[in-house]
């Protein structure tokens, strides 16, 4: 018997049911996510010989296929078209596991692998059914300041979008963590245009001086708590007053110190700089006259360098109490000499009080 038609594996699959592995996945909306259905490892097949049929356990939906010498797909539901494969490499491997691209809220449901053996007498070899849970994180809750229908009355509203599987929503006493009554709530969840949930949560509470609140959206499957708080102060006129997630006294103190501390280092960096400079000038600064070594073919005058064949020595001159005007001296094109180094050095290191230089014979 050769099942060529993918009818007749479908007819042949829902009467084969027995002895079916179970398994449980979870994958977050729009992930890829990977269905296990594999022999163990160190089987081989042949494509030629096995007939693989992925569908949904409720409905019946056709996910995908694989028959010997039918690359068709016709009867893939177009919800899972260009959406679920398997891997030919994988199926020589004994796994036959299914990927499946894009989760959406929809694909939560439960999805059945039969993998038969033509050459067994189309005697099932693998059978998995896989149930996929679907997850999607809610946004942090937005908790709007309270009003007042009446006098003896003050409203909270809590509310949070796109999120999956459908929340549970609790309203918590902060000032001993207690639950409050679920009476006091009305909550009103929905699916969205995305197939998310958004849930809006109203809470109405008897009219006191102080009270603080907070509005809890909690996703089971991943076991997840988002958790606002909102205060309520003493009234001001008709008015109440709202604080949402107010940041600590401890908070505020350490950032407090933290500037100071940092105030006070670029202060003592600066003072330090200072005293380095000051002390730089009086190095660099002195009274009476610096004899210095002879130098061939150089003369230094007030006019510039020019060029002699006398040895002629030469002084620098300079005084504390001398102009800190800046003096600018030219240099040759070409001072030779360690003399020249010397007065390029000088002029460097004595910046702050400017030296008068005269020659003397």
């Amino acid at each position: 018997m050769r099942l060529g038609s993918p009818g007749l594996l479908f007819l042949l699959f829902s009467s084969l049911r027995a002895d079916t592995q179970e398994k449980e996945v979870r994958a977050m909306v729009g992930s890829d996510v990977e269905l296990s259905c594999a022999c163990p490892e160190g089987s081989r097949f042949d494509l030629n010989d096995v007939y693989v049929y992925w569908q949904t356990s409720e409905s019946k939906t056709v996910v995908t296929y694989h028959i010997p010498q039918n690359s068709s797909l016709e009867n893939v539901d177009s919800r899972y078209r260009n959406r679920a494969l398997m891997s030919p490499a994988g199926m020589l491997r004994g796994d036959f596991s299914l990927r499946l691209f894009n989760v959406t809220p929809q694909d939560e449901q439960k999805f059945h692998c039969l993998v038969l053996s033509q050459s067994l007498g189309f005697q099932e070899v693998l059978s998995v059914e896989v149930t996929l849970h679907v997850a999607a994180n809610f946004s942090v809750p937005v908790v709007s300041a309270p009003h007042s229908p009446s006098q003896d009355e003050l409203t909270f509203t809590c509310t949070s979008i796109n999120g999956y599987p459908r929340p549970n929503v609790y309203w918590i006493n902060k000032t001993d963590n207690s639950l409050l009554d679920q009476a006091l709530q009305n909550d009103t969840v929905f699916l969205n245009m995305r197939g998310l949930y958004d849930v809006v949560s109203v809470l109405r509470i008897a009219r006191t001086p102080s009270v603080n609140i907070g509005c809890c959206i909690e996703n089971v499957l991943l076991q997840q708590n988002l958790t606002v708080g909102s205060q309520t102060g003493n009234d001001i006129g008709e008015r109440d007053k709202i604080t949402e997630n107010p940041v600590s006294t401890g908070e505020k103190n350490a950032a407090t110190w933290s500037i100071l501390a940092v105030l006070c280092l670029l202060v003592v960096v600066a003072v330090a700089i200072g005293w380095v400079c000051r002390d730089r000038c009086l190095q660099h600064s002195y009274a009476g006259a610096w004899a210095v070594s002879p130098e061939t073919e150089l003369t230094v005058s007030r006019h510039g360098f020019e060029q002699t064949t006398d040895v002629l020595p030469f002084i620098l001159k300079s005084s504390l109490g001398a102009s800190c005007e800046p003096t600018a001296f030219p240099l040759p094109p070409a001072a030779p000499g360690p003399c020249a180094h010397l007065f390029i050095w000088m002029l460097a290191e004595c910046t702050p009080c400017s030296p008068v230089w005269s020659s003397i014979s």
